[in-house]
C-alpha cells in the first residue's frame, strides 16, 4: 500500500466533508438548544396515523446516533407517545440528521443527500404503521422515562459546547474510523473490485447488510465509506443500503429496544429497515438515476489539486476539535472512582455509548427518592449517586431507562 496516497486521500476527504460538518454541527446546536424536548412530544401522543408521520419528519434533522435515539424515545414512551409514533422515531432519526445531510452533499452530491433523509422518512412511517397494527400496547416492556434534562446557563455557550464538544466527543471516534477505513479502501482494494458482482446488485445488497448491521456507525460516519465504496465498483442502491442499514441499527441498539420494548416491536423494527433498505438500494439501481460522487470523486482520489485554503482551515479545525474531544473522552477514563463523601457512591453502567445516554441514565435516576445529585460517563461507563438512596431504587431507575447496573464501582 502506497503511505502517500493513503494520507492523501484522506487529506482530501477530511477537506470536502470538513466545511459541511462544522455548519451542520452549528446547526444539530441550535436544534438541541431551542427546540424544547415537549415539542416533539406534543405532536406524537396521539394514537393514530398522523402521530407516526410527525415522528418521522421530527426525527430526519435530528442528530441521534443509533444508541442515543433509544433514551429520547423511552422518554417518548413515557410521555404517552404511541407505539407506532415510537417505531417510527426510532428507524428514521439515526439514519440522517442536519449534519450528516450536509456531509453527504459535500462527498455524493445532491441526488443522495435528497434520496437519503426521503428514504428514511418513508422507512420510519411504514415501520411506525405496521407497530400500530400488529403490536398491542401488553407486548411492550414497561420503560421509565428516558429524556434529556433541562440545562441551565447561557444558550449560546450550550450551543457551541454541544455542537464542537459534545457531539464530536460522541461520534468523533466512530467519524474518524469512517474516513480512515474510506482512505484504506481506496488505496488498497482494486479498481472496480465490486464490478465481478454487477450481474447481481441484490448480492451486493445482501453483502453488505452483513457488514452494516451488526457495525456500530454514525450516520456521518457512513458517508466517506459508502463513497469509497462506490468509487471500487459498488452500486449506488448498495451505497444506499449501507448509509440506510448502518446508521440505522447495530447489535447493542437491537439488544436495548428487545429489553425495553419487546419482540416484537423488535422483529418489526429490524425486519423494516432490511427489506426497506433494500427496496430502495433496488429501485435507486433500476431508476437510472444519474448519481456520480461530487466533483467526480475527487474528495478520495490518489492524486489530487490541493484543496483550498477555506477547505484546509475547517480540516484543520475539525481536526483539532476531534482530537480535544477524544483527549478528554480518554482521560475521563481513568478518573477517580472513588467517592471523596461518605454519601457519594460510584455505580458501574454498561451500554451508555453517547451524551444523550448519560442525560437519560442521569435524568432516570433524578426521580429516585433520595437522591440530591447524579452524574454519569460514557467513557468510564459509570454513574455516580450522592445522597441516601438505595442501590435497589438505582438498579430500578437505570434498567427502566434500558441500561444494565452492574452494582458499586469496585
Amino acid at each position: 500500500m502506497n503511505i502517500q496516497s493513503f494520507f492523501i486521500s484522506l487529506l482530501n476527504v477530511v477537506c470536502e466533508m470538513a466545511p459541511y460538518l462544522l455548519l451542520g454541527f452549528l446547526i444539530a446546536g441550535l436544534l438541541h438548544v431551542f427546540v424544547p424536548q415537549n415539542f416533539y412530544r406534543r405532536y406524537l401522543s396521539k394514537q393514530n396515523r398522523l402521530s407516526v408521520l410527525w415522528a418521522a419528519l421530527l426525527g430526519v434533522p435530528l442528530p441521534l446516533c443509533s444508541c442515543g435515539v433509544i433514551p429520547t424515545a423511552i422518554g417518548l414512551r413515557n410521555e404517552k407517545a404511541s407505539k407506532g409514533a415510537i417505531a417510527s422515531f426510532l428507524i428514521a432519526t439515526p439514519q440522517t440528521g442536519i449534519d450528516s445531510i450536509l456531509a453527504t452533499f459535500s462527498l455524493m452530491g445532491l441526488g443522495f443527500a435528497i434520496i437519503r433523509p426521503v428514504a428514511a422518512l418513508i422507512t420510519g412511517v411504514c415501520g411506525g404503521l405496521l407497530v400500530n397494527r400488529l403490536v398491542a400496547d401488553d407486548d411492550m416492556t414497561a420503560a421509565e422515562a428516558a429524556s434529556c434534562s433541562t440545562q441551565q446557563g447561557n444558550r449560546l455557550w450550550r450551543v457551541l459546547r454541544y455542537a464542537y464538544y459534545d457531539m464530536i466527543r460522541d461520534i468523533g471516534l466512530r467519524l474518524l474510523i469512517g474516513l480512515v477505513v474510506a482512505a484504506l479502501i481506496q488505496v488498497a482494494v482494486p479498481d472496480e473490485f465490486f464490478l465481478q458482482f454487477g450481474s447481481q446488485p441484490l448480492l451486493q445488497m445482501l453483502l453488505i447488510l452483513l457488514i452494516a448491521i451488526p457495525m456500530y456507525i454514525c450516520s456521518t460516519g457512513s458517508i466517506p465509506v459508502a463513497a469509497a465504496l462506490m468509487m471500487k465498483g459498488l452500486s449506488p442502491g448498495a451505497a444506499l443500503v449501507m448509509l440506510m442499514a448502518g446508521p440505522a441499527v447495530n447489535l447493542a441498539s437491537i439488544l436495548v429496544v428487545h429489553k425495553s420494548m419487546g419482540r416484537r416491536f423488535t422483529t418489526i423494527y429490524l425486519l423494516t429497515i432490511v427489506v426497506c433498505s433494500v427496496l430502495f438500494g433496488l429501485l435507486l439501481n433500476a431508476s437510472g438515476l444519474p448519481l456520480s460522487l461530487a466533483a467526480d470523486g475527487a474528495c478520495c482520489a490518489h492524486q489530487a489539486a490541493m484543496p483550498s485554503t477555506f477547505k484546509l482551515v475547517c480540516a484543520t479545525v475539525l481536526t483539532l476539535l476531534i482530537i480535544f474531544a477524544l483527549m478528554m473522552k480518554f482521560f475521563s477514563k481513568f478518573s477517580n472512582n472513588k467517592p471523596t463523601d461518605p454519601d457519594t457512591v460510584v455505580y458501574r453502567v454498561e451500554d451508555m455509548h453517547c451524551s444523550h445516554c448519560e442525560a437519560a441514565v442521569v435524568r432516570a435516576v433524578e426521580s429516585v427518592t433520595g437522591v440530591e445529585k447524579a452524574k454519569a460517563s460514557a467513557s468510564a461507563r459509570t454513574l455516580t449517586i450522592k445522597g441516601s438512596a438505595t442501590e435497589a431504587d438505582i438498579r430500578q431507575a437505570v434498567e427502566g431507562a434500558g441500561y444494565t447496573f452492574k452494582g458499586v464501582a469496585q
